[in-house]
């Protein structure tokens, strides 16, 4: 079925909710990988380096932020592999999403409103329209 799985975390709840979808999919395919892409995103990460004491500081944060979604996978036997990417959550997933060729990407919905959702937008919606596979957003 699916052989390359992209899971876009960003640590929360809905993001394990995801990993848990993600881990069905590969479990039809022995040779699934699950891709667990975590996105440093710009205007969020200029705020924590002028708040924080060190650079290690800061890496420790961010992989205790995506800990829950990897200890899930991890608890499932799962095969996966992280990768952390720069920018714009939603066109840095779509980009690599596309780049590596993945089979579908699976991402967790942060529970917007509509209008929310009109004014803001949402990752989800952004990689939904604009990803090459498939994608299933997760409540």
């Amino acid at each position: 079925m699916y052989k390359h799985i992209l899971l876009a975390s960003d640590g929360s709840e809905n993001a394990v909710r995801a990993a848990k979808e993600a881990v069905k999919l590969a479990a039809h395919n022995p040779d699934s990988i699950i891709d667990v892409i975590y996105v440093i995103d710009f205007d969020k990460s200029k705020t924590a380096v002028l708040h924080s004491n060190s650079n290690e500081e800061i890496d420790m944060e961010r992989r205790k932020k995506n800990s829950k979604v990897i200890q899930f996978l991890q608890e499932a036997s799962a095969n996966y592999k992280t990768t952390i990417l720069r920018g714009k959550p939603g066109p840095e997933i779509v980009k690599y999403a596309n780049d590596q060729g993945v089979d579908i990407i699976v991402i967790g919905s942060r529970g917007l409103n509509a209008l929310q959702e009109m004014v803001l937008g949402s990752v989800s919606h952004k990689v939904m329209k604009r990803a090459a596979c498939p994608a299933m957003i997760v409540k």
